[in-house]
């Protein structure tokens, strides 16, 4: 009888007896982000720790908890797990440390601003509009998640979670985890899932909407080369952008100056060192690490809640309207006598910079004289920094609510 009644425990024990069908559903949703990102390569960096994280995060024990290695000692812990979100696992300290604090997002920050040339930008500062304009999905997500939440007794969104929801349109997770830490902790998984897999999807979402809303002649434009930059602009243009930032919208400043700081680093020419750990050793720990905290949010009980799919829908469409509000600026300026491709508005989003990468392909399937790589950085850049400000803009509005 003992024999038999060890056999039932060790089935009531296994991962099959235990499993929900929450769990299973997760799960299949964690290896099509794995598949994406190794197969198809949509953003492997972030999709590869964000799926695997997620798995880790649906492993199923006997006391219904979810998570792996706990970071105590006790025998206990050791055999039953601890819950993930909690302090005490192994996914949630990390999540915990960087990620509800808000540290992630400010040190990737740091090491996006190492690795961006502003030249761009600086040479034809035009280019800030469109990214302005493709912050456009931000503000009109924002009042679409207040009307879901009027209209469907089973979401219930405060202006703080539609602010922290309309940050997705900007296409930058970083900015999202920030505000969302701040203004709605309780979503903030699922507005980090959103915003990073819309980020790797941008091969996917914006070539149609940059289609359909240009014309053949409007996607052949070719642009004039951009003046040389001199390096003493190069400098002028963190610090000078931080002090607008300081007078106007200190609310931005944690975000825009960990990017400026990082910018400063490169150009600077006198701290390659320290350039070159922020835009590799550092950035890649932190990448590492910010990946399996997301994923951590990807367990069933957290992820599978009408808020959570109401979220991936405003999501979607924050950044197609963002997408569209920059292919549609530029079309403007090209109406209007510029010789602007009008394609490089889908740049403004801030995934920086797979949607310049979009833009240049798309522009060359036209035109294979067209490239328009350092052209449609200018708007990305610029959307990097709209984002930031946006950010900043809800930030100071919505924390006194």
């Amino acid at each position: 009888m003992d024999i038999v009644a060890s056999l039932i425990d060790l089935w009531h024990s296994t991962g099959l007896y235990n499993f929900t069908w929450g769990q299973a559903v997760m799960l299949v949703v964690c290896f099509v982000i794995l598949w994406l990102g190794i197969r198809k390569q949509f953003e492997p960096l972030l999709l590869v720790p964000i799926g695997f994280g997620g798995v880790l995060a649906n492993i199923p024990f006997p006391d219904g908890s979810t998570a792996i290695i706990t970071l105590s000692h006790t025998v206990a812990n050791l055999q039953t797990g601890a819950v993930i979100t909690t302090y005490g696992g192994f996914l949630g300290q990390i999540f915990g440390f960087g990620i509800s604090s808000g540290l992630f997002p400010l040190l990737i920050f740091m090491g996006v601003g190492a690795m961006t040339d502003f030249g761009p930008l600086i040479a034809n500062p035009k280019m800030a509009f469109l990214g302005g304009a493709a912050q456009l999905g931000i503000f009109t997500t924002l009042i679409g998640a207040l009307l879901l939440s009027k209209y469907c007794p089973w979401i219930t969104f405060s202006m703080k979670d539609a602010a922290s929801i309309g940050i997705i349109g900007g296409a930058d997770g970083p900015t999202s985890i920030f505000l969302a830490s701040r203004l709605s902790p309780n979503l903030l998984g699922a507005i980090a899932v959103a915003a990073y897999s819309y980020m790797a999807l941008v091969p996917i979402i914006q070539p149609p909407i940059m289609r359909w809303l240009t014309t053949d002649e409007e996607r052949r434009v070719k642009m004039e080369q951009l003046r040389p930059v001199s390096r003493r602009e190069k400098i002028l243009f963190p610090l000078v952008t931080l002090f607008l930032c300081i007078l106007l919208l200190p609310d931005a400043t944690p975000l825009l100056g960990a990017l400026m700081f990082g910018n400063l680093l490169r150009e600077s020419g006198v701290t390659e060192r320290l350039s070159k750990t922020a835009q590799n050793e550092l950035i890649n720990i932190v990448t590492i690490m910010l990946g399996l905290g997301v994923g951590s949010k990807l367990s069933s009980s957290l992820f599978l809640r009408p808020e959570t799919l109401g979220i991936l829908v405003l999501g979607l469409l924050a950044f197609s309207i963002g997408t569209a509000g920059g292919v549609l600026l530029g079309k403007l300026f090209y109406r209007c006598g510029m010789k602007v491709n009008p394609l490089i508005g889908a740049a403004g989003v801030s995934a920086v910079p797979m949607a310049a990468r979009v833009v240049n392909k798309v522009g060359l399937e036209y035109n294979p004289d067209n490239y328009l790589l350092m052209h449609a950085m200018g708007p990305n850049v610029a959307g990097v920094i709209g984002s930031a400000v946006a950010a900043g803009v809800l930030l100071a509005v919505c924390s006194k609510l």
